[in-house]
């Protein structure tokens, strides 16, 4: 059944409902107006209006089992024109009491509630109708989010316990009426409780093969490599970012392998400093014979290798690091967000993605000042037009009087839900420069995304250090076999001279916090308790760090026997 014709068919089901739904009042009206409701007409009305109320909320409590049982999905459209007429009757019936059987008396109206145990439960569920009522319209819902509308909606069930019991007290001789309403909602309710448990059964078990599909499809960890790479290939991207490519030196495939949105670390020596950098995997994980990085001429380090790397060289790299990727077990579907040269780990990612025939769609928004700026561009078209899931948003932020047929200006709420329907959840990945990041981090939270479902990347840069403070941080010896005590989990383990603290401390189940595994990011701070490591690197100690006793486990080996606090 087409789209329009599902909602031509839920339209019609909506009218028919509203329209039968309102012949009782109608014909209620009818005889009020020409006193054919008996001789106490107000009681007449309340208990027809109550009735009436009653049996839609219990027909609205039967749609979900009943859409299950037929798999007529298209019930579900008048579940919510059925609950909120029923509303419209149970507060009729309200209003009738207290303007006609209280003579518009709040007091009195109070007192009654107070002093009648039926009144107890009808006032309440009235109350409780009220906000389902109040959100019962597709505005609500979207505003809500599902869970939350869903969540707030099961007190319809409370609600057509509190109507029955209501009933139930109310009347004095013949109870079989309100016995078959006690019937029909409580079947509804066990139902929703069965219901309930065969989902969480479902889901348990969808989580248990979403877990497989991650350990399957993840790559295996190998330990963080460190060598050389040859840089074989130098590409201009555009007149301020050249792509180089690094192959293994011996042939074959790289010595490592990384997951799409990790990182290269480069040990750089500059005009006798030596300065380390971290540079994102632009190519995806699936070319085991080469890595990219973009880099843009910007500062020190992209500068010196801009003017100075050559094809053929060989370059210092460890990798992979870095806990900022996507390989696509994790979602079915992706939000990239990139600025400028923020575009790398998302173009990673898509090549990633498009490469392995990913079902999922994934939203590409990337902002640039000019449009020289963009970088990949031919072969994101290339990309946008061979993989229909790929949707792609270029916007310029500057730059008004060139020619260009895509988005203007920075990104914002209404550029995100114009190009990304039914954008309520992440994950979304974030590149940029800092104030970008920070700015559209703050955007989405106020769109309702999960702050949890929000992730970005951000490097340091760490200061220079002299070839000469470089060597003698090196300079300690290492032992052959060492004892590391790790004091808070009370631990002892064996260390060689080529494992560092970290490897050690994951190898007994001792949690220290990393991500770059290089040195750089200052994460595997540890307190030195006692003893001495030598560490190759010692960028993100600060002298304060130093003073204090901390160590990089990542980099640190051991040059006697130590004591951690961790």
């Amino acid at each position: 059944m087409s789209t329009s014709k599902k909602l031509i068919d839920n339209q019609f089901a909506k009218t028919l409902i509203l329209v039968n739904g309102l012949v009782p009042a109608a014909l209620l009206l009818w005889d009020a107006f020409h006193g054919g409701l008996g001789v106490n007409e107000v009681n007449f009305a309340i208990r027809t209006t109550g009735l009436i109320g009653l049996v839609l909320i219990t027909l609205s409590l039967l749609i979900t089992p009943l859409r299950h049982i037929t798999g007529w999905n298209q019930l579900i459209a008048i579940r919510r024109r059925l609950g909120v007429l029923g509303f419209s009757y149970i507060l009729a019936h309200f209003i009738i009491f207290v303007v006609w059987d209280r003579d518009g008396s709040i007091r009195s109206t109070i007192e009654e509630i107070i002093e009648r145990e039926y009144l107890w439960f009808g006032f309440g569920a009235l109350l409780l109708m009220t906000p389902l009522a109040i959100t019962s319209t597709d505005g609500m819902v979207s505003r809500l989010g599902a869970k939350k509308w869903k969540l707030l909606h099961r007190l319809a069930y409370l609600v057509g316990s509190g109507g029955v019991v209501h009933y139930y007290l109310l009347v004095k001789s013949d109870t079989r009426p309100p016995l078959v309403f006690a019937a029909v909602v409580g079947a509804s309710y066990l139902w929703r409780v069965g219901a309930h448990y065969v989902d969480l059964r479902k889901e348990l078990a969808g989580t248990h093969q979403k877990l497989l599909a991650a350990k399957s499809a993840a790559p295996k960890q190998k330990p963080f490599w460190s060598g050389e790479l040859v840089l074989a290939r130098i590409f201009d991207e555009t007149h301020d970012v050249k792509t180089f490519r690094f192959v293994n030196p011996d042939g074959g495939k790289l010595p490592f392998e990384h997951i799409s949105g990790q990182y290269l670390n480069l040990k750089l020596n500059i005009d006798g400093k030596r300065v380390n950098r971290s540079y994102t995997i632009a190519s995806s994980p699936t070319r085991q014979h080469y890595c990219e990085i973009s880099v843009k001429r910007a500062q020190l380090a992209s500068k010196w290798i801009h003017e100075n790397w050559r094809e053929g060289m060989r370059i210092q790299i460890g990798a992979p690091s870095g806990k900022f990727f996507f390989a696509g077990h994790e979602s079915e579907r992706v939000v990239l967000i990139a600025g400028g040269v923020g575009i790398t780990p998302m173009m990673s990612i898509t090549r990633s993605l498009t490469d392995r025939g990913w079902k999922g769609d994934i939203y590409l928004v990337f902002s640039v000042r000019k449009k020289q700026d963009v970088i990949f561009a031919e072969e994101l078209r290339y990309l946008k037009a061979r993989y229909p899931n790929l949707h792609v948003v270029l916007t310029l932020s500057n730059d008004p009087d060139v020619e260009w047929d895509g988005e203007r200006g920075q990104i914002t709420r209404e550029l995100l839900e114009k190009h990304i329907p039914n954008f309520k959840r992440g994950p979304v990945l974030l590149c940029g420069p800092d104030p970008m990041m920070t700015a559209m981090r703050k955007l989405l939270v106020g769109m309702g995304i999960p702050d949890a479902e929000i992730h970005q990347e951000a490097f340091l840069a760490p200061p220079p250090m002299s070839l000469e403070e470089a060597a003698a941080a090196e300079a300690v010896e290492v032992a052959d076999t060492a004892t590391i005590n790790f004091a808070k989990s009370g631990k002892t383990a064996e260390a060689t001279r080529d494992q560092t603290v970290l490897e050690i401390a994951e190898e007994n189940g001792i949690a220290i916090p990393f991500e770059c595994r290089s040195g750089i990011c200052g994460q595997c701070k540890t307190k030195l308790v006692s003893g001495k490591v030598a560490m190759d690197t010692q960028d993100a100690l600060s002298p304060n760090d130093r003073a204090k006793g901390l160590i990089l486990a990542c980099q640190a080996r051991c040059a006697k026997d130590i004591v951690l606090d961790a």
